[in-house]
């Protein structure tokens, strides 16, 4: 079919930058732009390709009654995204532009993300802003934007997009339309037909269980009476240096027989009774999927999931890495690993690395998952064509040195474990040490495995006892989640996806749900799960949201059909939506409360370190609007302390006490610049010579 005009529809104008290049025969498309929208024209085969790129979804699921009083609704349709989101007006001109490319072809590629999201975006451009050219259309699979894979993929394309994974990907976004809309409007209407005023209130088929498992979590904690015990810690001497040695029993719940311990060993003669040394591998840790990335990033360094997705997203568009949207935590030969290994040992700081590894058989430790569109993480081999930033560099730099780490060998890891016997009591002294690295070699400066190395030791060797005190203890609530362990509870319970679940979180944040690192519940999180809980627990139910994932899975695989699941999700909230709306009243109530004392907490910056019975609040000024710091106490106690604040950007609570003085913090944030945490303490020492 020489000769013939083809449209090639890519996901983002990044990556239709770089397909262009990659097909067009001599390497220089042509760029040109239709009311600012750009494209490519490039030649290939004889074949004219006009490359161009959406702007993300175009078009999405609205409800067919506009009206957003009213609820449920079930009926939903595909419509262009500007008619349903006041932010999305560009989205119009783009349509526009791709339909105009669209009647001037004859034939129809699709070239977006090979996923559910891609699919399901592709899918509706074609059917609706192309008329209907989703049957003929041809379909692109690539798992990196490299010039050789793009090229390969075009000359091997499939005959039709994947249509199973197209009806996954409508089901989930009609899915999370029919409860995300109809729950957030029961909330909504309830809360403002009592109060008067407007508060945004969503909850959903994944947002609920995942709120309610912090809402666990936090009434956990609340709850806890921490209850009295006591431990023994010493120190001793070996060879001139002092060890911290544990007590044979971690807790002692009585504080005279803790005491008697310390008497009984203080100034007691001790020796080594008893040395285990157990030696042990550390086998190689697995490729990346998008999840255990996310989940190592944030312990490196506190990057949120939603930041590395999107870092990972645009190393990916620059063609470093594989696509991070994946679950596959597996390595097939076909990516080249020696190939892979070659080009990175042209940058400097892995040259001595990659070309140790490629000295031997490259056999990568994998992990169980796969994903049948894409392999794990890897790294393309490319190298960076522009400065990174600092951001991008260290994710680069972990992909690159996790896809290395999984082709070295175990680690060796030495314990030893001397028991140290002193007046009939028994303690342990415990080292570690790595004796040969393995892969720790190709994973530094990541790997993270603390050394206490002993001096030589002996059975009956005579050490000395320096130190043997009593300590008073108490026992402690269960840790809150933070981003990265909310994520890794998401997966481990089957809720949400792999490119889903990071806007969850980011949602519950955005709505003041949680706030600070440490996932703190507010007021209006707690009051929402109390809500759902006494009048449709089935909402927040993890099996119901796990069932519905389920499913989904059986329509992509082939194996169900998206209209059962709909009917089987309406029929089962309907009578939760009826039940709902029969309780409008005390719903709207109950709310109300929860967003007024959400709105008070969020004011609230911290205890008062004068008085040291109010809290130190944001207020505003009655005379001049201004705001400042003040003291609850001022009209009970007379407490007048205060604290100016800057009037433009935003404030909040830092949630965190200053280290120097120990007067709360403030977050201070001015739109395009980044946030400044300061101590509202006017006389803090820390701000000595500072103006």
């Amino acid at each position: 079919m020489e000769g013939k005009n083809v449209l090639v529809l890519c996901e983002k104008p990044s990556a239709a930058k770089r397909l262009a290049g990659a097909l067009d025969e001599n390497g220089i498309p042509q760029i040109k732009k239709i009311e600012g929208v750009p494209y490519y024209e490039a030649a290939r085969e004889g074949k004219k390709l006009t490359i161009v790129a959406a702007l993300g979804h175009l078009y999405t699921v609205a409800p067919t009654v506009r009206d957003r009083n009213i609820f449920p609704i079930f009926e939903f349709h595909w419509v262009p995204r500007y008619m349903a989101e006041r932010k999305a007006k560009e989205t119009e001109t783009w349509i526009k532009v791709i339909s105009r490319l669209s009647d001037q072809v004859q034939e129809y590629i699709l070239a977006t993300d090979y996923d559910v999201e891609g699919a399901t975006l592709g899918y509706t451009i074609l059917k609706y802003a192309c008329g209907g050219k989703d049957k003929e259309a041809k379909r692109m699979k690539f798992s990196t934007l490299t010039t050789e894979e793009l090229r390969q993929s075009y000359n091997e394309l499939s005959e039709n997009i994947e249509f199973p994974t197209v009806e996954a990907g409508e089901c989930r976004h009609f899915l999370d339309a029919m409860y995300g809309i109809n729950l957030s409007r029961a909330m909504t209407v309830a809360a403002k037909r009592w109060s008067g005023s407007y508060a945004v209130l969503s909850t959903g088929r994944v947002q609920g269980p995942t709120l309610k498992f912090l809402v666990n979590r936090e009434r956990r904690i609340n709850s806890f009476v921490p209850t009295p015990h006591w431990g023994i810690k010493a120190k001793v001497e070996i060879d001139g240096s002092i060890y911290d040695v544990e007590y044979e029993r971690d807790v002692i719940e009585n504080r005279d027989e803790a005491q008697n311990i310390v008497h009984e060993c203080e100034g007691k003669r001790a020796k080594i009774t008893d040395l285990e040394i157990r030696r042990s591998l550390l086998n190689p840790p697995i490729p990346f999927d998008l999840g255990t990335l996310q989940s190592e990033a944030y312990g490196l360094f506190k990057y949120t999931p939603r930041r590395t997705g999107d870092i990972a997203e645009r190393l990916y568009l620059e063609a470093l890495i594989s696509y991070p949207r994946t679950a596959s935590q597996k390595l097939p030969q076909v990516i080249g690993y020696r190939a892979i290994l070659g080009s990175l040992s042209r940058e400097p700081k892995y040259q001595r690395l990659a070309q140790e590894l490629l000295k031997r058989d490259l056999v990568p430790k994998e992990g169980k998952r796969e994903d049948p569109a894409h392999p794990a993480v890897y790294p393309t081999g490319n190298l960076p064509e522009r400065t990174l930033s600092d951001p991008e560099k260290r994710l680069w730099d972990l992909v690159v040195r996790r896809f290395m780490a999984v082709f070295g060998e175990p680690a060796l890891k030495q314990s030893v474990k001397a028991s140290i016997t002193v007046n009939g009591h028994l303690f342990y002294l415990r080292g570690r040490q790595i004796l040969k690295e393995g892969w720790m070699v190709f994973y530094k400066p990541f790997t993270r495995a603390e050394e206490v190395v002993l001096p030589p030791l002996e059975k009956e060797q005579q050490v000395e006892v320096k130190e043997v005190i009593c300590e008073d203890r108490f026992t402690k609530p269960p840790p809150r989640y933070n981003p990265g362990s909310l994520l890794r509870k998401m997966e481990s319970e089957g809720i949400g996806t792999k490119a889903t679940r990071a806007g969850i979180i980011d949602t519950l944040y955005s709505r003041g749900y949680i706030s600070g690192e440490r996932a703190v519940v507010s007021e209006l999180g707690l009051g929402v799960i109390d809500i759902l809980t006494t009048y449709c627990p089935e909402v927040i139910s993890v099996d119901f949201t796990r069932e519905l994932e389920e499913s989904m899975e059986k329509i992509q695989n082939g194996n169900e059909k998206m209209v059962n699941t709909l009917d089987k999700a309406e029929h089962r909230l309907r009578p939760i939506l009826e039940e709902l709306a029969s309780h409008q009243e005390s719903v709207g109530e109950e709310l109300s409360e929860a967003v007024r004392k959400a709105r008070m907490q969020q004011r609230i910056v911290g205890d008062c370190p004068v008085c040291g019975t109010g809290k130190l609040m944001i207020l505003y000024s009655r005379r001049t609007g201004k705001r400042f710091i003040g003291c609850t106490s001022f009209f009970k106690g007379g407490c007048k302390t205060s604290a100016p604040l800057p009037q433009k950007g935003t404030v909040e609570p830092a949630q965190k006490g200053c280290r120097t003085c120990g007067w709360p913090m403030i977050r201070f944030k001015v739109q395009g610049k980044r946030p400044w945490i300061f101590c509202i303490n006017q006389q803090c020492p820390s701000k000595e010579g500072k103006t």
